[in-house]
């Protein structure tokens, strides 16, 4: 499973970099206004800057609603880097930008989607990617893992090659059951893939381990 980070903050990128797991980024406006990055040049340059830390894959998103309006902007995001990947919205015009671009190479993420359908329209268009946010429908009592396993089972019922990326990620245990049920990729904050790291155990372990050397090398 990919591990990819959710965020537009540069150290956190490098610190999750020099984690030696992470895979790739996906970013959206509210993370970009969130580092204080606005205007256009300024959110290009940012992606830019983003794809030089990573080896991985860097989900831009385009704001056009209208299908040209996604293509225009697609296509200049596609042109700033090999590693950027289109991220449109579940709409019928994002369906139709997902189409146009499979047919011309570029990669593409599929955002907001809520559904088994949704996802299922996406791998038809050829969709890199499809972004199911289980944490926003856990928000609203419906099962977000649910929905994972759905995907899995349609996409694997007919070998479309999309790509499952757990979005909206809020906690440790959503990357562990992600991974459970064939997520491809999870994307989330610094702070869930940190969580894999921790233990009781292994911190008692290693606390003994310590106090062992020392007896014995004083």
């Amino acid at each position: 499973m990919k591990f990819f980070i959710d965020t537009a903050n540069l150290a956190q990128i490098e610190e999750a970099q020099a984690l030696g797991v992470l895979d790739g980024v996906t970013t959206n406006p509210t993370l970009m206004a969130k580092e204080g990055i606005t205007g256009k040049n300024n959110i290009l340059k940012h992606y830019v800057d983003i794809c030089n830390l990573v080896d991985g894959d860097v989900s831009a998103e385009v704001n056009a609603l209208d299908y040209d309006g996604m293509v225009k902007e697609g296509e200049e995001l596609a042109d700033l880097h090999e590693q950027i990947v289109v991220k449109l919205p579940m709409t019928k015009e994002g369906v139709m930008a997902a189409k146009y671009f499979s047919d011309k190479g570029i990669k593409t993420n599929v955002t907001l989607v809520f559904s088994a359908g949704q996802a299922l329209l996406a791998a038809k268009a050829g969709a890199t990617y499809v972004s199911p946010f289980i944490g926003r429908l856990d928000d609203i009592s419906t099962d977000g893992l649910a929905l994972i396993e759905e995907i899995r089972l349609i996409y694997d019922n007919y070998g479309y090659e999309t790509q499952i990326l757990a979005a909206s990620v809020r906690h440790t245990m959503h990357i562990v059951n992600c991974a459970k049920i064939g997520a491809d990729v999870i994307t989330g904050p610094l702070s869930a893939i940190y969580g894999l790291l921790k233990h009781p155990l292994t911190d008692i372990g290693l606390a003994q381990f310590v106090a062992d050397f020392e007896k014995g090398n004083k």
